[in-house]
């Protein structure tokens, strides 16, 4: 069954911002009104409207902190709804070929038998092919990972694009939440296909690699360089070289990997763009944790 990413998501967004802007309007009306009637020489109006701007105050701040954490826990749950899905995907894909596997070693067995050697080649070929799509996927031990992997791969795939992973290490017991590490590699690789859409020959790589001292992470692609002046602005929100209303998956990446003491770079020029990130562990992410939690 797959779980929605949108939609009820949605709603509590838009009603959290609607409550944002109700209290804030609320606020400075009251507050408005406690002034005119001060200047007017209302003072023991003035006096009541304070006190009473003062309690509205309160209440409309703690109405904002409610609306902006239900704005974070839904942004969360779409998150790991999309996690959810993609590992379904993924284990619905395995538990297809375990099934299979032994109607594809039957149908082998037989061709060799009746001497279709070049039959038998093709058919290999063709199942050799369907197993490498998930397997290629398969190159953590992180499930979560390996579902975004194998989701993103699949888009590749269908967009034309050349893709390739190249990781090494553990990434098991990644002490960042597996979903927020999986929202920060999906986001880079959107923003990496953004960017090859104007490319013929299109290409991109994905390398994750981990050791005593930390995750390393990089998206690569062949797509147009980015200008000097542009490298250090595609990380704030809003800038974007895609059109109104993007620009906020590279400024998310750096705000999320930051809560936990790591941080994201890139390098352009005419031949590549690479988004080279680092996750470190122990004592600093530990702290990077306690940050997070706190905030």
């Amino acid at each position: 069954m797959k779980i929605p990413a949108g939609g009820r998501g949605l709603d509590v967004r838009r009603s959290a911002l609607y409550a944002v802007i109700v209290n804030a309007v609320q606020i400075i009306a009251v507050w408005t009104l406690a002034v005119m009637l001060y200047l007017e020489h209302r003072h023991s109006q003035a006096v009541i409207t304070f006190i009473i701007s003062g309690l509205v105050t309160v209440g409309a701040i703690i109405d904002i902190r409610e609306a902006l954490a239900a704005r974070r826990k839904s942004e969360e749950a779409d998150a790991l709804g999309d996690m959810v899905n993609q590992m379904d995907d993924l284990n619905r894909a395995l538990r297809a070929q375990r099934h299979d596997f032994l109607n594809h070693l039957q149908v082998v067995y037989s061709l060799i038998e009746m001497e279709e050697y070049k039959e038998a080649g093709d058919y290999i070929e063709k199942v050799y092919g369907d197993m490498q799509s998930v397997s290629r996927a398969l190159r953590t031990d992180s499930p979560a990972l390996n579902a975004l992997l194998r989701a993103k791969l699949a888009e590749c795939e269908n967009a034309g694009v050349l893709a390739e992973v190249d990781a090494s290490g553990s990434w098991k017991n990644l002490t960042m939440p597996a979903w927020e590490f999986c929202r920060v590699l999906s986001n880079l690789i959107d923003n990496a296909l953004d960017a090859l859409e104007s490319v013929s020959d299109r290409q991109l790589r994905i390398m994750l690699h981990s050791d005593a001292h930390g995750y390393a992470f990089s998206i690569a692609n062949n797509g147009p360089a980015i200008p000097a002046d542009n490298l250090e602005r595609i990380f704030e929100p809003g800038v974007s070289s895609h059109g109104e209303g993007r620009g906020m998956g590279l400024y998310i990446v750096r705000r999320t990997l930051e809560r936990y003491g790591g941080d994201i770079h890139v390098t352009s020029d005419e031949n590549r763009t690479v988004f080279s990130g680092l996750l470190p562990q122990g004592k600093e992410l530990r702290n990077g944790n306690e940050e997070a939690q706190s905030a």
